[in-house]
């Protein structure tokens, strides 16, 4: 029962610390970094290496769920049933949903706004309509990233519970 325990903590630790590391400190100095060296396209740049960054990420993240649903089901199996097993089990859900939905739908409609903008979003007027859809999908994204986020410190947090 302790390893089970224990991976489903990794996995919690990795997915939530990892949207944590991305989008506080990745995301910003990739940015950062490519506008103040002065690259050509910066922001096309930095968007193309955090995009292959987080896509490998939701690799991560799928792996990680699996593993905490595994965990969870066994655990329940071979008793005592994990408490609250059934929250427990809906928040994962709810979780792999949002990045199931993050890393197929909403990144092939971020990239297709991104292309329609012909080259960086941000480059076009404020009121351009294709900023304006590129900048609700990455509003959209960035909200959907904070389910996972908190709900790995629910899990974290009944894990610990545990006894």
């Amino acid at each position: 029962m302790f390893a089970l325990r224990y991976a489903a903590v990794v996995a919690a630790s990795l997915w939530g610390g990892g949207l944590l590391v991305l989008g506080a400190i990745a995301a910003p100095s990739i940015f950062d970094t490519l506008a103040a060296r002065g690259v050509y396209e910066g922001r096309v740049l930095a968007g193309a290496i955090f995009g292959e960054a987080l896509r490998r990420f939701h690799l991560l993240s799928y792996a990680c769920g699996t593993l905490i649903g595994v965990s969870l089901v066994v655990r329940a199996a071979l008793g005592p049933r994990p408490a609250p097993f059934g929250l427990r089990l809906a928040v994962l859900a709810v979780m792999l949903a949002a990045a199931v939905y993050s890393g197929t739908a909403l990144t092939a409609r971020i990239e297709r706004a991104r292309q329609a903008a012909g080259g960086a979003p941000s480059a076009l007027a404020p009121d351009d309509p294709r900023r304006i859809a590129f900048g609700r999908l990455h509003g959209i994204s960035t909200v959907l990233q904070v389910v996972p986020l908190v709900g790995s410190l629910a899990l974290i947090f009944w894990e610990l519970k545990d006894r």
